[in-house]
């Protein structure tokens, strides 16, 4: 093929995925062959693997005082347990997904959970912060295979758009619920176990899901099998994981110090140089065109910006409901369950509201449901009790539920069938930058806002957990004052940062209604 031929058919391929009609809202083609009878065994091992990988995303914080006392670290070291993971996780998501199209969905899902298993017995087993890092890193490695294979996964087995949607709705729930689930879970373990129990619990699970997926789970490769891209893979890698870095130390650095300029100029120096890589090659790894269809993008952009709510908000929420309000952690866990609940809820009644009114509609109404239970959360004051919360993160979750589902299959159903597992990997990227920099950008504004409003010399100024240890030890009076000016302090701080977000959120959504097409 001469290489005009073959840029317009690349031009031709790229015009056809921008104008492509949603699954959701298309006619329900005829295939070839009868759905797999097995496809919902199929979406339910889907399920299990994506479940451990999401969970691991929030499980370890609230062991994190655990650890200080039996690993004996500094703050810096518990930041890297937390963080190696996401980094890595994050970092490779890209070429990860690439390899699973050219050699095959399945076989990244095996690989990845038999990494992540792997990493998990590490973290298990370290018995120093450097060893629980590395392990932290390599389970980062799996998560970054498996979780975009399960849902290329998915959308090469339920070729019927209705059921599609469907499925998307339910694997949409059950990633927000992961998330939910996991300082519930920790809290669990920390009761009864050691903190080596909350990695450890993650290898029964991967045993079923490894069994039950070389029976149940189809072989699913890219019909072309793309070229493999190593120039495109190493700068992708290095990019991210450069945002990822600079996002993550922010806080800590100061957003506007020399150090994080240069950490943020860097990564987009590397994603600049990555970008000029595709555009120039004959078999890019991620075809950019794509971010010139309005529908792939906007809806790609709503899940970054609800992610980076969800993620910011139940940070500043955790630790709410354990310094201020003065649960445990697994009270704290439990007091959030209904949060998760609301996911669950609002992901297959999103999927119902896209059948309806169409992918618009639905991710616009979510987004405003969202946007307005944030709005609410940031009317608290340091004495709000748990019902004010309680229906804030409901909403929120609502919001969010309703928006995942409608908004992933946007994203799925703009692709080729080629592209699915690179363009689930788009969408996991943006989801996890999104939450990294919620926490940064959130925890960042809560924290500077309550060291700025503490009296100055008062205990416990620097952070509202250290308040919380300080106050243990004073009398009963003193104790009642340093609580009742730090929960002020940073109730205060923390609503700044969530009606920040609850305005990212309002006019996301109206960028998503102008630019996304409605129901045809």
């Amino acid at each position: 093929m001469s290489a005009t031929t073959e840029t317009q058919t690349r031009t031709t391929a790229s015009t056809n995925a921008s104008q492509a009609v949603p699954a959701s809202q298309a006619p329900a083609p005829r295939p070839s062959e009868p759905p797999d009878r097995r496809r919902w065994w199929t979406l339910a091992v889907l399920c299990l693997s994506l479940l451990v990988i999401v969970v691991d995303t929030t499980i370890v914080n609230v062991a994190i005082p655990t650890l200080a006392s039996d690993l004996h670290v500094g703050s810096t070291a518990l930041t890297w347990i937390v963080d190696a993971y996401t980094l890595v996780f994050a970092a490779l998501l890209l070429p990860a997904g690439s390899l699973g199209d050219r050699f095959g969905r399945h076989h990244a899902l095996a690989g990845g959970l038999l990494i992540f298993g792997a990493g998990s017995l590490g973290a298990a087993l370290s018995t120093t912060a450097t060893e629980l890092i590395v392990w932290r890193g390599v389970m980062g490695i799996g998560a970054a295979f498996a979780m975009p294979a399960t849902m290329a996964v998915l959308t090469a087995t339920f070729t019927v758009p209705a059921e599609r949607a469907k499925a998307l709705g339910i694997w949409s729930a059950v990633s927000g619920l992961g998330v939910a689930i996991g300082p519930t879970a920790g809290g669990w373990l920390l009761q009864h176990y050691s903190w080596s129990a909350i990695f450890a619990v993650n290898l029964p699970i991967i045993a079923i899901a490894l069994i039950a997926g070389h029976f149940l789970v189809p072989p699913s490769v890219a019909p072309h099998r793309p070229r493999l891209d190593p120039v495109g893979a190493v700068l992708a890698t290095a990019g991210l994981g450069t945002l990822t870095y600079a996002i993550i130390q922010a806080s800590d650095s100061g957003w506007g110090s020399t150090s994080t300029l240069v950490r943020f100029a860097a990564a987009a120096v590397l994603l600049a140089v990555f970008a000029a890589s595709q555009l120039r090659s004959d078999h890019p790894m991620l075809d950019l065109g794509l971010f010139r269809n309005a529908r792939f993008t906007s809806a790609a952009v709503a899940v970054m910006v609800l992610f980076f709510g969800l993620g910011g908000y139940t940070f500043v929420l955790t630790q709410i409901y354990q310094f201020i309000l003065g649960y445990s952690p697994l009270g704290a866990g439990v007091r959030s369950l209904p949060a998760a609940v609301m996911i669950m809820v609002g992901a297959p009644l999103g999927t119902r509201v896209a059948a309806r009114f169409g992918n618009r509609a639905a991710i616009t109404t979510g987004m405003l449901t969202a946007a307005a239970g944030l709005a609410f959360f940031a009317l608290a004051s340091g004495d709000t009790g748990y019902a004010h919360y309680l229906i804030a993160s409901a909403a929120t979750s609502l919001g969010i539920g309703l928006t995942m589902a409608p908004a992933i299959e946007t994203v799925m159903s703009s692709l080729p069938p080629a592209k699915t597992g690179i363009g689930s990997a788009v969408s996991n990227t943006t989801r996890n930058l999104g939450t990294v920099l919620g926490v940064a950008v959130i925890g960042s504004i809560a924290a500077t806002t309550y060291t700025r409003t503490m009296p100055s010399g008062t205990a416990g100024s620097d952070s509202i957990g250290a308040a919380a240890a300080v106050a243990h030890h004073l009398p009963a009076p003193a104790a009642q004052a340093l609580h009742t000016t730090a929960s002020d302090a940073f109730v205060h701080g923390a609503d700044l940062g969530v009606i920040a977000t609850a305005a990212i959120v309002l006019i996301t959504a109206v960028l998503t209604f102008r630019h996304l097409p409605g129901k045809h």
